[in-house]
């Protein structure tokens, strides 16, 4: 991979329903040659497949975020399904796994429950995610094009509207107000082992202070080596970075952990990269149900 690469993997990782046209145009290259380059990813199984990440608080649903150690996935999953339902599981080099479960109802409660029943594990890290600026003002024509938009979130506008018997102006009007929710990601999976000159990680920062200036020096400072937008939780940013080697990504690390208000940061490779979206289905077919949403199909 070269640099052309790795930025049109990073503007699909924050938004793969871009088109090819518009990213050329950022990058100085043509539609034609973006389309290229992601078909050479896809056939090098970088690219892995394209998904839509959906953060559970814009459904109504909270989520706990652990670190443990140990990678035997099987046996995470069972214990991780004792307390919700599996969000994503990402096992690290050095013999760690981070996870997201899916959790209804009393979210604190689930915190001391994880400790009680994750007893082949031992739990690194435990935190709850904030959210507070989700939009969670979804209707069911939104839940509807956001079912179909699971099974392909690159297909053209006309196609959901056929599928969904709705007109392309709902679906274009819906598809822009899911863009625009910070929870909701058109995104992708990709294979960490299999980029070649570049090095995908994760630095998990705790802040003590004030979380907005923080994150604006972070993107100040590191925007560059940007791979995906900044995740925040709680108290906790998360860089999505790359680096070209392990000296720059340790350096980048330091350089990280000497920002003001950081109390301390930590370095994640991830080896494998799994969203599981049961959860999502399950939530999206429940709140279909309910008589507080409104669905209005159109035709063409």
């Amino acid at each position: 991979m070269d640099n052309l690469d790795i930025k049109i993997l990073s503007r699909l990782l924050n938004n793969c329903r871009e088109s090819d046209r518009q990213i050329g145009k950022e990058l100085g290259i043509s539609g034609g040659s973006v389309r290229a380059r992601i078909r050479k990813m896809e056939q090098a199984q970088i690219i892995e497949n394209f998904t839509i990440k959906v953060d559970p608080p814009v459904l109504g649903l909270g989520v706990l975020y652990i670190v443990v150690s140990g990678q035997n996935i099987k046996e995470i999953l069972e214990q991780i399904s004792l307390v919700g339902k599996p969000f994503f599981v990402v096992p690290c080099v050095g013999g760690v796994t981070v996870c997201g479960i899916v959790v209804k109802e009393e979210i604190h409660e689930k915190l001391k429950l994880v400790n009680e029943l994750m007893k082949g594990v031992r739990i690194l890290s435990i935190f709850e995610a904030e959210s507070p600026g989700f939009n969670s003002n979804l209707t069911k024509t939104d839940l509807e094009i956001l079912n179909e938009l699971m099974k392909e979130p690159r297909q053209k506008i006309e196609n959901i509207a056929k599928k969904t018997n709705l007109s392309t102006k709902t679906v274009t009007r819906c598809i822009e107000k899911l863009n625009e929710n910070e929870g909701i990601q058109f995104t992708l999976v990709y294979d960490p082992t299999k980029i070649k000159n570049f090095i995908p990680h994760a630095i998990l920062t705790w802040i003590e202070g004030d979380m907005k200036n923080t994150l604006k020096k972070l993107e100040k400072e590191f925007s560059e080596s940007f791979l995906q937008i900044p995740f925040i939780a709680k108290n906790q940013i998360v860089l999505f970075m790359y680096s070209k080697d392990i000296y720059n990504m340790d350096d980048l690390t330091q350089q990280v952990r000497n920002i003001e208000n950081i109390k301390s940061a930590d370095l994640f490779i991830p080896k494998k990269i799994t969203f599981l979206n049961e959860w999502l289905v399950s939530a999206i077919q429940e709140l279909k149900k309910s008589p507080t949403l409104h669905l209005v199909y159109q035709t063409n």
